[in-house]
């Protein structure tokens, strides 16, 4: 049995979604809160498997409430938005870098065409997050911490000019995405492409925080936009984003993979055709195995390859799969990846040979 303990201010909405996780009959609602101060002392007297968390509220907004949950008694904890307005979408994501592990729209409305579907996805989300039984954080990259060299990191010295780099992240990776982009600087040459696997209607909002403090241009991808060099572009919802040549942008409404649109093993088998071994590739933080298989692929063409570290990740499936398959040739924590993307394009990267 799943103890959930829902946080929301308004009756109605949390009546609501009290009525859709009671349904299931694997998870219990063990408590209500107002607000987040009643929410910081529900969690104390209930401990909660999983959190679900409004925004705005009054004495104690979700973001707060989530930082001061983090500190005090971690627990999974999902941001359920009902609000369209940029501010507060961009203010989920700060909870996200507070420890949220994921953010949903507020399923519609009963007798709405997508209330079924979109009160399923809050359930799975609950079933899911419940198995992250510890939320792990990572530290800041320490002031003046040096780049990993290329001797550290088992590369040949035969240098390969570097054109492109992709990321893909699941559940966790919007922080290390912060964290990663932040870090770059704006001389960054190279462009990031990037799927970030996320429940839809958040994507504009997602780009909009990443953007604060990136100091690359951040974007969600058009279709048959050219990829310019220290641009990053972001899948936008319910497509399918892949490179095409000429360094063009292709989105397409095929098919989902494992499960996912967008999914990272599409991006990464068009970087692999297009890009070859001019790519840097990575997968971070995230359930399940999208895009593994399609890592190995990219190091067989001769691309250097990444792995989030178990350590750092709050869940460790999708690089924890590429590191099985011997998917990745570096496996680093998040305050190293910007450093070592940062030598391999000012440099060029090393060609990985096996000795």
């Amino acid at each position: 049995m799943i103890k959930v303990l829902v946080v929301e201010d308004s009756p109605v909405v949390r009546e609501f979604l009290v009525h859709i996780l009671g349904s299931d009959p694997a998870i219990r609602v063990v408590g209500i809160a107002h607000d987040g101060e009643e929410a910081l002392d529900a969690v104390r007297r209930t401990h909660p498997d999983v959190i679900t968390m409004d925004i705005h509220m009054p004495k104690l907004n979700g973001l707060e409430a989530t930082r001061r949950i983090m500190e005090t008694d971690p627990t999974p904890i999902i941001i359920v938005s009902g609000s369209d307005d940029g501010r507060e979408v961009v203010t989920t994501f700060d909870a996200m870098e507070a420890g949220a592990l994921a953010v949903l729209r507020r399923p519609a409305g009963l007798g709405h065409p997508e209330h079924e579907a979109t009160a399923r996805e809050l359930v799975q989300t609950v079933k899911l997050m419940s198995e992250v039984k510890v939320v792990r954080r990572w530290p800041r990259r320490r002031f003046g911490e040096p780049a990993p060299r290329a001797v550290e990191m088992g590369l040949a010295q035969e240098p390969a000019k570097l054109r492109i780099v992709a990321i893909g992240a699941s559940t966790g990776g919007p922080p290390v995405l912060q964290t990663i982009l932040t870090a770059l600087p704006k001389t960054f040459p190279v462009p990031v492409v990037i799927v970030q696997h996320m429940a839809t209607g958040f994507s504009q909002g997602f780009m909009e925080w990443l953007a604060q403090s990136s100091a690359l241009p951040v974007h969600l991808a058009t279709h048959g936009e050219r990829i310019l060099p220290g641009h990053v572009y972001l899948a936008p919802d319910e497509v399918q984003m892949k490179v095409a040549r000429h360094e063009r942008i292709v989105l397409t409404r095929d098919e989902p993979e494992n499960g996912l649109r967008p999914s990272v093993s599409c991006l990464f088998r068009s970087v692999a055709e297009v890009y070859g071994c001019d790519a840097v590739a990575g997968l971070l933080t995230g359930m399940g195995r999208d895009g593994a298989e399609e890592l190995r692929l990219l190091k067989e063409k001769g691309a250097v390859t990444f792995a989030q570290d178990k350590d750092s990740s709050v869940v460790h499936g999708m690089p924890g799969e590429a590191i099985r398959l011997d998917a990745a040739m570096l496996v680093l924590p998040p305050e190293k990846i910007a450093a070592v993307l940062t030598s391999l394009a000012n440099n060029g990267h090393a060609r990985w040979r096996n000795i």
